[in-house]
């Protein structure tokens, strides 16, 4: 004798596929198209990019990893974007940990860091410079 289980709101489908709690977590991400662009050229930031992408899986931790990095290619532009294709080409899907990775050893060098520095450096309080 088979037995009817019930199923909770969470598991119910539509024809997408996709439970209820999935859309409601997908609800929640933002666009593609909002998200922080990055050329890697220039002067570039690419921490802003990774802390936003960071932030969202604060934000929404029940997030699956894939649905962020089904949309970095949104935010990759110019020799950023070619990077990217060239290395998703090669690799294949992989996670935000391992792009994160990529990412910072890719564009955060010696040059970037040496100019985040001098930034701060430059915009630290010193009593010297107090025109008070």
């Amino acid at each position: 004798m088979l037995m009817n289980k019930a199923r909770s709101p969470s598991q119910y489908q539509d024809g997408d596929g996709m439970s209820y709690s999935e859309k409601e977590t997908l609800k929640q991400l933002p666009e593609g198209s909002s998200w922080p662009k990055f050329s890697g050229s220039g002067e570039y930031d690419n921490m802003e990019l990774i802390d936003y992408i960071d932030g969202l899986f604060i934000d929404v931790p029940s997030i699956p990893d894939y649905w962020i990095t089904a949309r970095l290619n949104t935010a990759f532009k110019g020799h950023a974007s070619i990077w990217y294709t060239e290395m998703n080409e090669i690799h294949g899907r992989r996670n935000w940990p391992w792009w994160k990775s990529q990412i910072i050893q890719k564009y955060t060098n010696g040059t970037w860091i040496w100019q985040k520095t001098m930034s701060f450096e430059n915009d630290k309080y010193s009593v010297d410079k107090d025109p008070y």
